[in-house]
């Protein structure tokens, strides 16, 4: 649930455990291409704070919502034009989701969480989850500090990249 003071640190439509707690430290970039009036701006907004949500302790710049809009005549899914089909396109950085249990989990998660603004409006959708090597990251031309320093905390609490 939403608050007046912004997005939750964790929507509660995820599970806290051990096992969940591997994308907390992913740094994600989400794109979605949709059919154009798919979404309104509320839409997108809450829709982007749940995104948000679902990386918990992760600094909140780290996490990057597209919304792309495509014509009927632009989008084909068999060759067919496709004005009811949702893509979503996930880049995580930094860390992998491992074990099955926890990538079961987080596609659960997503589902529950975007199904009222797709699936539940008759939208059809699709999703995957590309991992990109920390080492390959950059934020303003700095490499981010290691999660679970003290570098990583304080671009945490201040929001933003520092020199460290």
């Amino acid at each position: 649930r939403l608050t007046p003071d912004g997005p939750p640190r964790r929507h509660p439509g995820f599970p806290e455990t051990p096992s969940f707690l591997h994308l907390e430290k992913t740094m994600p970039l989400w794109k979605i291409y949709h059919p154009e009036n798919a979404f309104s701006d509320e839409d997108k907004q809450a829709i982007a704070q749940r995104i948000t949500a679902v990386y918990g302790d992760l600094p909140r710049f780290y996490v990057g919502v597209v919304f792309e809009a495509v014509a009927r005549t632009s989008f084909f899914i068999g060759g067919e034009p496709a004005d009811d089909f949702v893509r979503i396109s996930v880049d995580h950085i930094a860390r992998q989701i491992r074990d099955e249990e926890t990538k079961t989990r987080f596609l659960e998660g997503v589902r529950r969480q975007l199904s009222p603004f797709i699936a539940d409006r008759g939208l059809r959708w699709e999703m995957h989850v590309d991992e990109t090597p920390f080492s390959l990251w950059s934020i303003q031309g700095l490499r981010p500090p290691v999660p679970g320093t003290p570098e990583g905390e304080k671009w945490r609490l201040d929001n933003r990249p520092a020199v460290y």
